[in-house]
This record gives structure tokens, sequence and C-alpha cells, in this order.
């Protein structure tokens, strides 16, 4: 890890600890040049399967177009923001969970349905 002050190579972990509900790494490290001290956060890369359309094409998963969709499909509902974004993360989850490395727009379709009922 490079030193945010001297750009120093070397530096050294103080203290670590599990923030976010053990989502994230908090790591307090002290620069072995400068001796300035400074936090960073880690957090897995989670990497979402490719998007395999009905004409074929590829496209990487796309939140916003997912958070677009729902918003526009519930606008004139009473459904919160909150749900709506827990729907989200379940989506990415489960799309996550089948380890597949692209899945169709059909699969991702069917998966907004389910949430869908179970918004409104």
């Amino acid at each position: 890890m490079h030193c945010p002050f001297c750009n120093a190579d070397e530096t050294k972990v103080i203290d670590s600890r599990l923030v976010a509900e053990g989502g994230q790494v908090r790591r307090r490290r002290e620069c072995l040049s400068c001796k300035e001290r400074f936090t960073t956060y880690e957090m897995p890369e989670l990497l979402m399967p490719r998007v395999i359309k009905q004409d074929e094409t590829r496209e990487p998963f796309d939140e916003e177009k997912l958070r677009a969709g729902l918003l526009r499909a519930l606008e004139k509902r009473p459904v919160s923001i909150e749900r709506i974004e827990g729907a989200i993360s379940q989506i990415q989850h489960q799309l996550r969970a089948t380890g597949e490395r692209e899945v169709t727009s059909r699969m991702v379709g069917e998966l907004v349905m389910e949430h869908l009922r179970e918004l409104d």
C-alpha cells in the first residue's frame, strides 16, 4: 500500500477490524518512511455476471438500468425507496449466487417480476 502522504511503498498494518456487519475490513496503517498514519477500508469486489440479451449481444449488468425499471414500474404505487433498494440488492445477490459468468435477460426479468409481486 502506498502512503498517501509521501508515496512510499512500505507501510505496516497497526490494527484491523471488521466493520459494516463484517462486509468490510478497516485497517489502520503507518508509513515506515514518514511515520504518518492513515486508515484504509477493504471490501470484496463482487463481479456481476454479463447479461445475454435476446439478440445474443452481451452487456455488463447495469444496476442503474434495473433501478430505473423498478422505479418506473412502481412510480404510482405506495412502495418505499428502501424496499426497492432491498429488492435490487436481493436480485444482485441471486444473480451472483448462480455462479455463472453470463445470465440471460429472461432470467433477470423473471427475478425482477418475482420481486415486483412481493413489493406490490
